[in-house]
């Protein structure tokens, strides 16, 4: 068995890896930590794991208490990915960061978007980006992986086949992406509390959204982005604009990039996120206006699997030369 260790176990995309690493027929998590859980058992913090992990319990976040880990990964807060990896890469053999800490390849962007100097920028270039329908030759045998976000993945997924057959322009593309209140994460903010969610609709982060610069690289398009916060607990629902470049069907070619794709479902049907509530895949379609000029692509998933910890879990799949669907559901809950 491949042993494991996650960091930050006791939020919600750490809890979603314990959930996936349970049913993975090679991965064994023997290592869970968290800062103000410590101490805490897996099943008290989340009962819906007692089963699986009924003696498990979370300690500190001490790189010292990973060594000779076969693979940990990061489910920490943006930016305390920096202060641990420097160390934790000298004592484990894989790293997949949930985080946005080694995403972006330019480290100048890093003070705008995220407002502080990246600290360990020379290890920027060591670390695969994360999302591996686009990005799979990086990810396999790569040591250190980080895995994209749950906005970045819907527009990356719905516009970058499009973008590399040469279909849209790459100037004055939107992205409007809707979030369930999950992707806040679990920490209490006055934004995401539930009388505040419930029954409100709003955007926010506008022009500003630290996402932006990662949805770029990602896309190789140059994007405004405007997320939005939905009513919901999971889920993403990205829209996305663009200009097209011939007469070309958006949908086939979206169709011919995924075809073989066991997590990307291409159809005329209009994406829903409640069919992809629990599972790893990605439903998207597309639509040409010759009437206005447009292209239309929509892209649904759910912001903890294939937006956070599903695809962590994919990324290390191909990182240890495993079946890369292994832990992964195929279907989501439904109703």
């Amino acid at each position: 068995m491949i042993s494991a260790g996650i960091f930050g176990a006791s939020g919600y995309t750490g809890a979603e890896l314990l959930r996936l690493c349970a049913g993975h027929p090679e991965i064994d998590v023997v290592l869970a930590t968290g800062d103000s859980t410590a101490g805490s058992a897996v099943g008290d913090l989340y009962p819906s794991l007692a089963g699986a992990y009924a003696d498990l319990v979370v300690v500190e976040p001490d790189p010292a208490s990973a060594e000779g880990l076969d693979l940990v990964f990061l489910a920490l807060p943006h930016g305390a990915s920096q202060a641990v990896v420097p160390d934790l890469r000298k004592r484990v053999g894989k790293i997949v960061d949930l985080a946005a800490d080694f995403r972006l390849r330019d480290p100048s962007l890093y003070p705008t978007w995220y407002g502080a100097p990246h600290t360990a920028p020379e290890l920027l270039s060591e670390f695969a980006f994360g999302i591996p329908e686009l990005f799979r030759d990086d990810l396999r045998g790569a040591d250190m992986v980080a895995a994209a976000g749950c906005y970045v993945t819907a527009a990356a997924l719905a516009l970058a086949p499009l973008v590399r057959a040469g279909a849209i322009e790459t100037q004055g593309v939107i992205v409007d992406a809707a979030s369930g209140a999950s992707g806040a994460g679990k920490v209490p903010r006055p934004a995401s509390h539930f009388a505040t969610v419930d029954g409100d609709f709003t955007a926010y982060g506008l022009l500003t959204h630290r996402h932006t610069p990662e949805i770029e690289q990602a896309t190789g398009a140059t994007v405004v982005f405007t997320p939005h916060l939905a009513p919901m607990t999971r889920g993403i629902l990205a829209t996305c604009y663009a200009r097209p470049t011939s007469d070309t069907d958006p949908v086939e070619v979206l169709r011919d990039f995924y075809a073989g794709e066991p997590f990307v479902h291409v159809s005329d049907r209009s994406p829903s996120t409640k069919a992809t509530a629990g599972s790893n895949c990605a439903h998207i379609t597309a639509r040409r206006d010759a009437r206005t000029g447009w292209v239309l692509v929509l892209c649904a998933l759910d912001n903890l699997v294939k937006g956070a910890s599903g695809q962590a879990l994919q990324c290390a799949n191909l990182a240890l030369g495993l079946d890369e669907t292994a832990g992964l559901p195929l279907m989501g809950l439904y109703p």
